[in-house]
């Protein structure tokens, strides 16, 4: 059993930032991939960024430049430090992990960005 904890989100000004944090926990494969999805009101769920355990990472257009994924492979931990925020990066911010060709997902947090 994997579980994904996440913490970091809020309420931030436009041009503000923030730093998403998540943890997992379980049976998890060396050999992974983890990342951060968001999805705003009314809209499908979209990719932010993802990154190796390895490190290599991949971005979003709409991000790149402003957001910067990290992770602690001792800690099976992953970061997303979100600066020059916008009102459209207002969403729930979901973690995942891919495992041995299962993914799996935190329970979200809220980012809202206030223009």
């Amino acid at each position: 059993q994997v579980q994904l904890v996440e913490s970091g989100g809020g309420l931030v000004q436009a041009g503000g930032s923030l730093r998403l944090s998540c943890a997992a926990s379980g049976s998890i494969f060396s050999i992974n991939v983890m990342g951060w999805y968001r999805q705003a009101p009314g809209k499908q769920r979209e990719l932010v960024a993802t990154i190796t355990s390895s490190g290599r990472s991949n971005y979003a257009d709409s991000v790149k430049g402003r957001f910067t994924i990290s992770r602690d492979n001792a800690k099976n931990t992953v970061y997303l430090q979100m600066n020059s925020l916008k009102p459209e990066d207002t969403a729930v911010y979901y973690c995942n992990l891919l495992s041995k060709s299962t993914y799996y997902w935190g329970q979200g947090t809220q980012v809202s960005v206030s223009s």
